[in-house]
């Protein structure tokens, strides 16, 4: 493609706009009746001369995703769909007829391709809004704009804003070496349970619970005095009173009665 000087003032750019225009219209009606690989390349260098146009629609959209290199490249695409539907004799401006075609295109990815938790639809559309908004509110106000600016730019209620913005956060997740909120400062997965921990035997120890709930206030005592204070079964039987074999036995019946009552998956945990 060949490189044009800058314009010099607005004269010149009017000029350069619609020369580029007069040149992608002929060429695409040349492209009707030229071979398919022949169509195919001259489009190409249709979208070629247009990539400026794509290139500020991404940008608009810069805040709503954190790599513009995606951005663009989505932008890219619906140029090239725009480029193909466009029909010259219609009289319309290519670049009229692009924009909506490539915001649309971006949308769509954004709305389908870049959620860890997807909301409903609506709200996604309302939490892009919301993100555009705030990056040109910010640059008018001259400040992180607070809840109360977006109220009055969009005219939505504060519950709206709220849920607009909350909806954000399902873009991305949270790195797990953020800081927390926690006083020690420790970043969140230091704060996560780890396999070795006792949260992840809390269904086992509930199930068990649940089951003891049936057995009689000794066989709780025996329980209780074999495995929590871990005394031995001639300990036990001095303070209750029986012989180490009854021990043995009511820890033999208990245990037998509690494997029961729990299912082969708590057991394996």
């Amino acid at each position: 493609m060949r490189a044009t000087p800058a314009p010099e003032n607005a004269v010149d750019l009017a000029r350069e706009r619609d020369d580029r225009r007069v040149r992608a219209c002929r060429a695409l009606i040349h492209a009707r009746t030229a071979s398919a690989a022949e169509r195919r390349r001259i489009r190409q260098k249709v979208v070629l001369e247009y990539l400026d146009v794509a290139d500020a629609v991404a940008h608009r959209f810069r805040s709503a995703h954190e790599d513009p290199r995606d951005l663009r490249q989505v932008a890219y695409i619906g140029l090239t769909k725009a480029v193909s539907r466009y029909e010259p004799e219609r009289g319309d401006d290519i670049v009229a007829f692009a924009v909506p075609t490539i915001s649309g295109e971006i949308k769509r990815y954004l709305r389908d391709s870049t959620w860890m938790v997807r909301p409903p639809r609506k709200l996604q559309e309302r939490g892009l809004d919301v993100s555009r908004r705030i990056s040109d509110l910010g640059q008018r106000l001259g400040r992180e704009p607070g809840i109360g600016d977006i109220e009055r730019d969009t005219g939505w209620s504060r519950d709206e804003v709220s849920a607009a913005l909350g909806c954000l956060g399902g873009r991305r997740p949270v790195s797990l070496d953020a800081p927390s909120n926690d006083a020690s400062g420790a970043s969140l997965g230091e704060l996560m349970a780890s396999e070795n921990s006792s949260l992840s035997h809390f269904e086992l120890r509930m199930a068990l619970s649940m089951a003891c709930r049936d057995l009689s206030h000794r066989d709780r005592l025996v329980l209780r005095m074999r495995f929590a204070e871990e005394m031995t079964q001639a300990e036990i039987a001095r303070e209750i009173g029986v012989t180490q074999m009854q021990v043995s036995r009511i820890l033999t019946r208990v245990l037998s009665a509690l494997r029961e009552r729990l299912t082969p998956e708590l057991l394996a945990a």
